[in-house]
């Protein structure tokens, strides 16, 4: 079905143009009723009934046209917000430059937009802040509209469940045919508009595997610095968008491909740059195991991603302390001054800042195995996580001595293996420490001289 899709654009390639959309009815694409919500579908007829129109819209019909399943669906209407939750009780409305509306079906939660207008005020729209950024506030519009103001053409594209057509207004589905990214209308002023559009850029093509067309990519680096007036808050929430979304791989080389690595981690990427080639490979690893676990539908925690991708910063600014003050001294303000140069770019809730720092105090704490420690540290609640970060650790090519090997071996041991490799331990540090010898006193029974003393 979807190479009948392709056909069909084909086709209309060489059909003249007109001034409407390309329509695509139910039987030249390839999406499904089964694989859409029932509680979208649900919304959308209720609307219609009362009244409205409505579409299903964005990247849930670019997903399901690229054959996937996305996992949130948005609905696009002509309704007025106030309208809207007239028809749903459950309906909660939210935002300030532009209302959205939460709808509740179920224990599934969407998102309801009104259709979005161009601005009539140019004076207004064309309003800048001391950094640039355009400011302007949303007005309502139609379908037309709505399908301009959307930041990429792959993602302006409509699905209604009249007749179960796809309705196509800015050329969306030739750029998933050429598995292209393009920003609808002009990069720069788009990005001025919402910097946040960048790293949405980034994400879109690091996720569907698109290549960022060349105008699209042009202004990234020159307007990166714009994504400075964004609030900490949000930032922390497309950090989440761009690493916990299976592609974190790509998005990580894409981020330092267009020099946006050091506007959400400044202290990685000066690291990085100066030449750290375990830090890298560190967060490579990690996010190729982020990746993994989200595939393998594992759970994943952004306090392993921000260990990883502080951690370059961390050994940087130790050892520049160390040599001013005692290691422990200097790791304990190392770790202060990396944590607050990240809170001036990105928030990280204490729900995920605490376990960061545990998993980095474990790192120190690993090696210490006599006795009873060993036992003690695997009953700590980070001790898997802090054990996950030290074998990727050892994978980037740091030399630990085989302390990854021998925790994996403690971990699958039974008691006596267990009490066993540690009294091994033991033999290994008396036998590696050089032996000290004794110097005779006088009254041991000789004396220097005598001829057994010689």
């Amino acid at each position: 079905m979807l190479k009948r899709l392709l056909n069909f654009i084909s086709s209309r390639q060489t059909a003249p143009k007109t001034s409407g959309p390309i329509i695509v009815p139910r039987d030249q694409h390839n999406i499904s009723r089964k694989n859409i919500s029932p509680a979208a579908i649900k919304i959308i007829r209720q609307l219609e009934d009362a009244g409205f129109s409505a579409y299903l819209v964005g990247g849930g019909v670019r997903d399901l046209l690229l054959g996937s399943h996305p996992k949130d669906f948005d609905i696009a209407t002509d309704a007025k917000p106030e309208e809207i939750k007239r028809v749903f009780r459950s309906a909660r409305i939210i935002g300030r430059r532009f209302q959205i509306v939460h709808v509740r079906i179920g224990r599934e939660m969407f998102e309801v937009t009104t259709f979005r207008g161009h601005h009539e005020d140019v004076a207004h729209a064309k309003s800048k802040n001391d950094d640039g950024m355009l400011l302007r506030d949303n007005v309502y519009g139609t379908i037309e509209t709505d399908a301009a103001r959307r930041d990429f053409t792959v993602n302006a594209l409509y699905y209604t469940t009249r007749d179960f057509s796809v309705h196509d207004y800015c050329n969306g589905l030739q750029d998933i045919k050429n598995r292209t990214l393009r920003i609808i209308g002009d990069p720069a002023t788009r990005y001025k508009e919402d910097p946040v559009r960048m790293l949405r850029a980034i994400r879109f093509a690091g996720k569907l595997g698109f290549t960022i067309e060349p105008n699209t990519a042009q202004p990234i680096r020159e307007l990166s610095g714009l994504l400075a007036n964004i609030s900490e808050a949000r930032l922390f929430e497309e950090v989440l968008k761009l690493f916990l979304g299976g592609s974190a791989t790509a998005t990580f080389h894409l981020l330092r491909e267009y020099d946006l690595l050091q506007q959400l981690f400044p202290g990685a990427d000066a690291a990085i740059k100066a030449g750290d080639e375990l830090g890298a490979a560190l967060i490579e690893r990690s996010m190729i195991n982020t990746d993994k676990r989200i595939r393998a539908e594992k759970t994943v925690t952004p306090a392993f991603i921000y260990a990883a991708l502080l951690w370059p910063a961390l050994l940087r600014e130790q050892q520049r302390l160390e040599k001013t003050m005692p290691p422990q001294a200097a790791y304990l303000e190392a770790c202060q001054r990396v944590v607050s140069q990240q809170l001036a770019r990105t928030s990280i809730p204490k729900r995920f800042s605490i376990p960061m720092r545990e998993i980095w105090d474990l790192q120190a704490r690993l090696p210490g195995r006599q006795g009873m420690r060993a036992l003690r540290l695997m009953d700590h609640p980070r001790f898997r996580a802090a054990y996950d970060f030290l074998l990727m650790r050892e994978d980037a090519g740091e030399n630990l001595h085989g302390l990854g090997s021998w925790w994996t071996s403690f971990q699958s041991a039974d008691d006596e293996g267990r009490e066993q490799m540690v009294k091994d331990l033991g033999k290994q540090n008396a036998t590696s420490r050089p032996r000290r010898r004794r110097t005779r006193k006088p009254g041991d029974g000789a004396t220097a001289n005598t001829p057994s003393a010689e």
